[in-house]
């Protein structure tokens, strides 16, 4: 039950930080202005909105009851908690998998580059190309979360039916093949018809990865360890992906969007061969104990 309700209200939270940014953007405008005028007051508007929202998780907070406490043996200095908190749990992975672990680290580093690297241009395309806050919120936003959400189930699904290392490898396809989709939403310009059936795909397609690569990460787990390696694989994760698409606005600039796409698909050729590596060393008892 707990859990049911944290999903509702995760799920919740993403339509209205979503959709609803952009929406209350779109109704804050001042009206009359010249089409693709940027008015950066109905943003203002639109993040205190935001900001103003956090305060029920913080009402939330401050009239909750406190966890039980759960006494752990203090650490004796900076140190010991280090090598508690962080050295322990990554060196027993790399002692579990041996050289094996560069493979797999490879993979998690990489798995979602494509997805990552072309998403934060997203917004910039959508505005370059006169989609309007409302198209925007509608169709990416809100249509767009609930499309990831079924892909998620399906994913799901197809790892209790499959398992994880196929659904992986269709996960890593559709994250590469759905960009090339936006290349030709570039070329043929504003249609939101093509926008909805190209968010429809993208957006499917993320969630069968999230989930596949979700239960990947966990497979991966000790027990013993299973937060603190979770953790540090999710941040391995972002990573690089995240330093590259630091650039994307330059690729843009220098090639369009549609070549910039183009290019992100092409970044999750290599991560296929890094699934089809993990997959022969793969065993389904691989999961720690």
């Amino acid at each position: 039950m707990l859990a049911a309700s944290y999903q509702t209200g995760y799920r919740l939270a993403m339509i209205w930080a979503g959709a609803g940014v952009f929406w209350i953007a779109a109704k804050a405008e001042t009206v009359g202005l010249p089409a693709g005028t940027y008015q950066d007051h109905a943003w203002a508007v639109a993040y205190v909105a935001m900001a103003v929202s956090m305060a029920v998780g913080m009402v939330t907070v401050l009239f909750s009851k406190e966890p039980a406490h759960v006494a752990l043996p203090p650490a004796h200095n900076l140190r010991e908690w280090l090598s508690v908190a962080v050295v322990d749990p990554f060196a027993e992975f790399i002692r579990r998998y041996r050289w094996h672990a560069v493979l797999l680290l490879a993979l998690i580093g990489t798995y979602r580059i494509s997805d990552i690297v072309m998403g934060i241009m997203a917004n910039p395309f959508y505005v370059d190309m006169g989609y309007t806050k409302e198209e925007v919120a509608m169709v990416t936003k809100l249509y767009g979360v609930v499309m990831t959400l079924v892909g998620a189930f399906i994913g799901g699904a197809m790892v209790l039916r499959w398992g994880v290392m196929k659904v992986l490898m269709i996960g890593a396809v559709l994250s590469a093949a759905t960009n090339l989709l936006f290349a030709g939403l570039a070329l043929h310009g504003h249609d939101v018809y093509m926008l909805i059936a190209v968010v429809s795909a993208d957006n499917l397609g993320s969630g069968i990865a999230s989930a596949a690569f979700i239960a990947y990460l966990s497979s991966l787990t000790n027990v013993q360890y299973s937060a603190t390696q979770y953790a540090l694989f999710s941040s391995l994760m972002l990573l690089a992906p995240k330093f590259l698409a630091g650039f994307s606005g330059l690729a843009v600039d220098a090639a369009g969007y549609a070549w910039f796409f183009t290019g992100t698909a092409l970044l999750g050729v290599p991560v296929l061969w890094l699934v089809w590596m993990a997959s022969r060393f793969h065993v389904a008892g691989d999961s720690p104990r």
